[in-house]
């Protein structure tokens, strides 16, 4: 049995001759939560529409469950729950109405389908109010609802976290890792909140001007990407020296003109001060950076890929 319940290779998607999606290969394990982030303007959208069926890729491979997928294909969007930028509902129409009538298109008209998806999502069942009368984040949560409905194998959300308030979003994380945890659900999230993606995600696939830059298990993040302390200074080169010359520290990187990130574990932020004023170095700001999701993306994006 293959283990990804969805995988791509050279997946590859151009718009008036840019390419948006550059060969990109992605691997979602079964089981797991998987998050991708980048920039805007990466194609993380873009990947989840082809995913989906609804952008036609130029070229590369999809696989579901090991088997090739073709533009042509539906059977196995069955399996898929999605939202995918913002979601339409009919504003005329109650929440639950607009569940039931999902219901009716995937050919389970089950009630009480509809409002255990509701209680799921902190949602009243309300047949009175319009959708009309939702607010952004109350029409996040019905997308997530709408979703669910037909307890899929893989759900697909891109910024299911917008537009909700602090609450809402720890309920929604807490639904995410319910519905994986109980129920085996995989799921493939983005998220602009990287914390949420670091609570969330088994696996983080990082993206730049279309490429998948690197794949990585997020305890394997929190592993590698070591606490460092952040220097800027006055005079870079008098710094650097003193670094070498009389803290005896090795394992720094030049960034600018005027900053320095220490790596060596023996780097002490009031011994580096002290003796960098006392050597005439002008010391505008000096601060210890701990290990998570936000340093590791930044750290790839300006540095590439930590060693």
């Amino acid at each position: 049995m293959d283990q990804y319940i969805i995988e791509c290779k050279s997946l590859t998607k151009k718009y008036k001759g840019n390419t948006v999606v550059d060969k990109a290969d992605l691997h979602i394990k079964k089981g797991e939560i998987y998050g991708i982030v980048g920039p805007n303007g990466a194609g993380k959208s873009t990947i989840l529409k082809m995913l989906l069926n609804l952008v036609h890729r130029d070229d590369g491979q999809i696989f579901w469950n090991g088997n090739p997928i073709t533009s042509d294909d539906y059977l196995y969007l069955g399996r898929i729950g999605s939202l995918i930028e913002n979601p339409y509902f009919y504003d005329k129409l109650s929440g639950m109405d607009n569940l039931l009538l999902h219901l009716e298109y995937l050919g389970i008209p089950d009630k009480k389908i509809a409002e255990e998806a509701m209680k799921m999502v902190s949602l009243p069942i309300d047949y009175k109010k319009k959708t009309s009368e939702y607010s952004l984040g109350m029409k996040q949560r019905l997308a997530i609802a709408r979703a669910i409905l037909p307890k899929p194998d893989l759900l697909i959300m891109d910024e299911p976290i917008n537009g909700l308030d602090p609450q809402g979003i720890v309920d929604i994380r807490n639904l995410f890792q319910k519905l994986n945890r109980d129920f085996g659900i995989s799921i493939i999230i983005t998220s602009h909140i990287l914390s949420e993606v670091e609570q969330l995600a088994d696996t983080v696939g990082f993206l730049q001007d279309g490429k998948v830059l690197q794949e990585i298990a997020m305890k394997d993040i929190l592993e590698k990407s070591a606490a460092y302390v952040e220097i800027t200074v006055d005079n870079i080169n008098q710094a650097a020296g003193i670094l070498v010359e009389d803290l005896h520290l090795q394992n720094f990187k030049v960034l600018s003109d005027n900053l320095i990130r220490i790596y060596d574990t023996a780097a002490d932020m009031k011994t580096i001060n002290r003796i960098l004023t006392l050597k005439n170095v002008g010391v505008e700001s000096i601060r210890k950076k701990e290990n998570n999701l936000e340093n590791y993306f930044f750290t790839i994006e300006s540095e590439g890929i930590p060693s």
